[in-house]
């Protein structure tokens, strides 16, 4: 498993300030994705455990309100076991901060996964460009949904955050 990179300072991606991993390979190519570059599973950084330290050091900080794991696709089966170890290693270290998952499964797809066990909120569904709405929150095209993955879990039902 490979990253794209990693923002120590991200604000874009999720509340708050955050630090921001991006997974690298992705095979749906969505029209007009905003991270074509993270698209080739051959680019990008090899991911390893020195990897997951050097995140969790960066979370470190009380200002950092969580992590997003985006792509790229971290859901993708060459990286999801990646992304659960990493959420699981984050979770143990930081119950009180929240893990943000972008994806273009949709959950229904995910939710046997031992990755999700770990995820606090999870966009899901593909980048759809004749759904773009910029001023959608957290999410590129309408189709997108963003779960609260534990109340969902617990529920039994998908529970989305709504803006």
């Amino acid at each position: 498993m490979r990253y794209n990179k990693i923002r120590k300072m991200d604000i874009s991606n999720g509340p708050g300030v955050r630090v921001s991993i991006f997974m690298q390979g992705c095979t749906f190519n969505c029209k007009n994705c905003f991270n074509p570059e993270t698209h080739d599973f051959a680019g990008g950084t090899e991911f390893t455990d020195e990897t997951i330290k050097h995140i969790l050091k960066l979370c470190e900080n009380d200002y950092i309100e969580g992590l997003s794991i985006l792509g790229g696709e971290p859901m993708h089966p060459k990286n999801i076991e990646g992304t659960g170890k990493l959420a699981k290693a984050f979770k143990e270290k930081f119950p009180n901060k929240n893990v943000w998952v972008w994806t273009g499964f949709l959950f229904e797809n995910l939710k046997s996964a031992e990755a999700v066990k770990y995820i606090d909120v999870l966009v899901d569904g593909q980048y759809v460009e004749e759904l773009h709405n910029p001023l959608l929150k957290w999410k590129g095209s309408s189709n997108q949904r963003v779960i609260d993955l534990q109340k969902t879990l617990q529920n039994g039902k998908i529970i989305e955050i709504k803006d």
